[in-house]
């Protein structure tokens, strides 16, 4: 007997219970228009309408398991309106869902008032009622069926990850054009360099810009390993038997349009690499083949929006095969971490580039158990376009065909204007971070981050010290890129988790503001979380 007079009427499936935000998967099935019930595979979603006519209750959406495969009608109870409790006020309620039970004999009602019933809202193994489970003779079977769905959903969402960033982010394996400027902090260039850092503030390294601009291609393609599906692998999708693969080089006089239309009769002297420059863009910010788990949050990439994020780790001590296991492959500590954060928007993209390692000497002493912490090494600032030029209108200049004695050049790109202002403007985002993300105590936030500015209206907030032998349910590090392209304001935030799993990701969160209106509605709460 449920008393009160108020109900929430729920649909459950197993399906639901997959994930936090599983109940935006799901879709109403309202029994007055339904003739039958869904089985506990189909997916629902939720919706507000009544689907009790004329009683004024109120509804909403639950998930809950089914026992012994029946799809479950889960009846909750809130405090009764009326003060009085009569015999006569049960059997009216009783009576009010007789209708029900008889036009849908298979349902199982459920008193949410019951002490010993508990709903699984997709929370992981602690927010199941062991005790209850134990008392369901299917309880291993049905904690089975729990996590298949779960793990069923999380591969959905990888597939969902990885083709989003293979179609936006490398847009099908389209050539991007790049500047890339470099700055190297003094860390690792001996205690008589880092002497000459100012007294005030000995623990923040210094960033030293390199003197050339390197122009760089970047390209990233999918390519297959395997394509045959085994009859009895139910759970095969077709992206397991395919991998993201990135390609950055240095760019050579092929790639230079202007430099190809040239006289044949004037000299044009080689591009001309330092092996540093060679070896930096070489350096790998993702795994060598990359697969849809490492979409998933340990691995440490993403795509939001308009933002992504992706990450590569070298472990502190190296198993054997630990590249192609990839669960090894994201567990530290670590001896490297090379992170990427970035924007596009329209024909740009600006990309910040972290590299991250141990100092020589704690390299040489180094134990898992106490691992020491990872500094900035260098810091990259990638300026690109997306439509085939280059950014820098020099670089697309060609001498006009029609005239030969022309002494102007043509530009080849009719919103080079906006493109320059937009990469290479005035330095820093109009009034610093738009949301500064909170990053503990005064003291962490001065010994261990740094926030720039940089050319283009971007800043960036990001940890110059990575600890890794704090607690890993510590507070975490972000990495925050504001930058305006256009109209619309973006900041984004990739914040980690702490300690040796500081690879794995607990969001990556995007924020865009009209950029006339970006002081209007500015936060001000002081740095806050964004709400899960």
């Amino acid at each position: 007997m449920i008393k009160g007079s108020t109900a929430i009427f729920v649909l459950a499936a197993v399906i639901a219970l997959l994930s936090l935000d599983a109940a935006s998967a799901f879709s109403v099935v309202s029994p007055a228009v339904t003739s039958s019930v869904p089985s506990t595979a189909a997916a629902f979603s939720t919706a507000t309408n009544s689907l009790l006519s004329g009683r004024n209750n109120h509804y909403d959406a639950a998930i809950t398991a089914s026992r012994a495969g029946r799809t479950s009608f889960l009846l909750l109870s809130s405090s009764s309106t009326d003060d009085q409790d009569t015999d006569d006020d049960e059997e009216e309620e009783e009576d009010a869902y007789a209708d029900l039970k008889k036009d849908y004999p298979d349902l199982e009602f459920v008193n949410y008032n019951d002490p010993e019933y508990r709903m699984d809202r997709g929370m992981g193994d602690d927010d199941l009622d062991e005790k209850a489970l134990l008392a369901d003779k299917n309880d291993d079977e049905t904690l089975a069926e729990i996590e298949r769905m779960r793990e069923e959903r999380r591969r959905k969402n990888d597939e969902y990850q990885f083709e989003t960033y293979h179609a936006d982010v490398l847009r099908g394996g389209e050539v991007c054009l790049g500047e890339w400027s470099v700055y190297q902090t003094d860390t690792f260039m001996g205690e008589d360099v880092i002497k000459g850092r100012n007294e005030a503030a000995m623990g923040v390294p210094r960033l030293l810009r390199w003197d050339k601009v390197l122009k760089v291609v970047s390209r990233g393609s999918k390519i297959v390993v395997d394509n045959t599906m085994d009859k009895d692998d139910e759970d095969w999708m077709r992206v397991d038997g395919e991998r993201i693969v990135h390609e950055e080089r240095l760019a050579t006089l092929d790639d230079f349009p202007s430099l190809m239309t040239r006289s044949d009769d004037e000299e044009v002297e080689e591009l001309l690499w330092e092996e540093e420059e060679v070896l930096h863009v070489e350096k790998a910010y993702w795994p060598r083949e990359m697969n849809s788990m490492d979409f998933r949050g340990a691995g440490g990439s993403m795509c939001v929006g308009k933002a992504y994020t992706i990450c590569d780790t070298v472990p502190l001590a190296k198993k054997e095969g630990y590249e192609n296991n990839v669960l090894e492959r994201h567990e530290g500590p670590f001896s490297e971490m090379r992170s990427e954060l970035g924007l596009q928007s329209d024909s740009m993209r600006f990309r910040v580039k972290l590299d991250y390692a141990l100092l020589d000497e704690d390299e040489e002493s180094a134990v898992a158990t106490a691992p020491p912490p990872l500094h900035l090494r260098t810091l990259t600032i990638c300026r690109e376009t997306l439509d085939g030029y280059w950014p820098n209108p020099a670089d697309n200049e060609g001498t006009d065909d029609d005239d030969a004695e022309a002494t102007e050049s043509s530009v080849r790109r009719k919103n080079q204007k906006a493109i320059t202002e937009t990469l290479f403007g005035p330095p820093g985002a109009p009034g610093g971070l738009y949301d500064p993300p909170p990053v503990g105590n005064e003291e962490r936030a001065t010994e261990n981050y740094m926030l720039l500015n940089f050319e283009g209206g971007a800043t960036v907030l990001l940890p110059h010290r990575l600890d890794q032998n704090t607690d890993n349910d510590s507070l975490g590090w972000v990495t925050s890129l504001d930058w305006t392209p256009g109209k619309v304001r973006y900041q984004v935030d990739r914040k980690v988790l702490g300690g040796t799993k500081m690879k794995g990701l607990k969001t990556l969160e995007l924020s865009e503001v009209q950029g006339e209106d970006a002081d209007t509605w500015r936060p001000r709460d002081g740095g806050a979380n964004m709400r899960q």
